[in-house]
């Protein structure tokens, strides 16, 4: 999600104050009896620890069965300056926090280093924390994400149903259990465990509904929680639509902006909207290609997808010439619009976001309506692909959803600082806007004027805000902004890249890739 070398397939993202705290949420906060982590030299890396959390699976039955949440920890680097622990949170979701530290220890800045012990977890449902699987046939077989007609629709429904019921046969009580709330749950009890008073936490992306959460449930514990690029719980499906749609475009835009004054864009002299709108009309017709693989046209939801998350970087000139290599028929990179291939069994994190939005056309007629707005909000880009392919994806969802959109509200907190980017394609600048309105005196937004997906690392500026916020719990003034650094090639290699697992690795074509 930003300055990275994105994993994406193709085509596979998320708010006054004195009102009370929603029913269930404030009673949920029970005190849990501090334990201890059994630490010992991760086997993949021995230079991070690792260990586990037990953890109930229905926190509303903490007798009963329960699993182990894996993390890792990279430890501070001046024992007598450490102010205690730093959670990390990647964001999916799906994304893996011990993944996330230890293949980019450089993420963080070294004073964050310097002053904290750096601890990421999986997420229950996630990677090495009890991950929900499903069958590779049954996702293989899963019909194109984005219905033209109402009997594509009905087919996809059938199939989203089926894939449901593989998938919780599969991933056992777990399934029903891995909404935002519970892992909510999950952290106060790692930051008990930790041996912490009170939580510091780095979210990012849908990670930032985490610690959103987290605020409302325990205020009391709360020491700073740094939210980067915000999810809005508080969007419904036709405002999830709409936003995801501008934002897109938006992206769009400055990409095609950038190009027509860059001499170093490859599309510099055709025009990025010329080529475009050719390559589309040929994954319409089924004609586009990719050259290694000639007898598996690559769709315009896949051609979408990859756009927009070359955009997250944002990968400019990477993008232009991969537009161009298309239209000519040459060869692409390689795992470049690749068909992606299940083996007998597929981890599979989209249920968590079906837990926390309720994304469920009630027909084709719905959604296509939320189809044809987008196209008018975003004439280039067609639609948000998050949403376009999010939305299908959670069509099974029984009724209640475990944790349905509704406004944030946080009271006796300390202030959450929110950073946000302009032109964040993923996680609109609008939405960091609104969730601010809702949380009121306890929000403090920073204001990246830039691009891409995530701010923390791009400048000194947006770095240092991070940094004093988390160390000494300095708040920036009201209004505070980082002026835009370019995303001129070559600067990606100068910034700190986030690890592979960042962004959940790619189903198979067609499955979102999320924020």
């Amino acid at each position: 999600m930003r300055r990275r070398i994105p994993l994406l397939g193709l085509a596979l993202a998320i708010i006054a104050l004195l009102l009370p705290i929603p029913t269930g949420v404030a009673a949920a906060a029970t005190p849990l009896a501090a334990s201890t982590i059994a630490w010992s030299p991760c086997q993949d890396n021995p230079g991070f620890d690792c260990g586990t959390v037990s953890v109930p699976i229905d926190w509303n039955r903490r007798n009963g069965p329960r699993i182990d949440l894996a993390l890792a920890r990279h430890k501070a680097t001046d024992p007598a300056a450490r102010v205690g622990s730093l959670l990390i949170n990647p964001g999916g979701p799906g994304g893996s926090g011990v993944d996330f530290v230890m293949a980019r220890p450089n993420w963080l800045s070294d004073e964050l280093h310097r002053r904290f012990d750096i601890v990421g977890f999986d997420p229950r449902g996630v990677a090495r924390s009890h991950p929900i699987v499903c069958s590779g046939e049954a996702l293989n077989r899963t019909p194109y994400l984005v219905p033209a007609n109402a009997a594509q629709f009905e087919a996809l429904r059938v199939g989203i149903t089926d894939l449901r019921a593989d998938c919780r046969a599969r991933t056992g009580p777990l399934y029903d259990q891995v909404n935002t709330l519970n892992v909510v749950r999950d952290l106060d009890a790692i930051r008990a465990a930790l041996g912490e008073e009170k939580l510091t936490f780095y979210g990012l992306s849908y990670g930032t509904l985490l610690g959103q959460q987290y605020a409302e449930m325990y205020p009391g514990r709360v020491r700073a929680l740094a939210l980067d690029s915000n999810v809005d719980h508080s969007l419904d499906m036709k405002e999830f639509f709409d936003t995801e749609a501008v934002t897109a475009q938006d992206s769009f835009n400055e990409f095609a902006n950038w190009c027509a004054r860059s001499q170093s864009c490859a599309l510099h002299e055709q025009g990025v909207r010329a080529v475009w709108t050719r390559l589309l009309a040929k994954a319409d017709r089924g004609e586009l290609r990719n050259p290694e693989f000639p007898d598996i046209p690559v769709t315009a939801l896949s051609l979408i997808s990859e756009a927009h998350l070359r955009f997250y970087g944002p990968q400019w000139e990477f993008l232009a010439q991969l537009l161009v290599d298309l239209d000519n028929g040459a060869a692409l990179p390689p795992g470049v619009l690749a068909p992606y291939q299940n083996g007998e069994v597929a981890a599979f994190p989209f249920p968590i976001l079906c837990q926390d939005f309720d994304l469920r056309a009630r027909g084709y007629s719905e959604y296509a309506s939320h189809l044809r707005r987008s196209a008018r909000l975003a004439p280039d880009m067609r639609y948000g692909p998050l949403a376009a392919t999010l939305a299908p994806v959670c069509l099974a969802q029984p009724t209640p959803i475990p944790n349905p959109q509704r406004p944030t509200r946080v009271r006796d907190s300390f202030p959450l600082l929110l950073g946000t980017a302009l032109h964040d394609p993923a996680t609109p600048y609008e939405w960091t806007a609104g969730l601010a309105r809702q949380l009121g005196p306890y929000a403090r937004v920073l204001t990246y004027e830039g691009w891409g997906h995530g701010v923390y690392g791009w400048s000194d500026c947006t770095t240092g805000t991070f940094d004093a916020y988390l160390i000494s719990r300095t708040l920036p003034p009201r209004g505070k902004r980082c002026e835009a650094v370019s995303p001129a090639s070559g600067l990606t290699s100068r910034l700190p890249q986030p690890p592979p697992a960042h962004i959940p690795t790619p189903i198979l074509p067609g499955w979102p890739s999320l924020f």
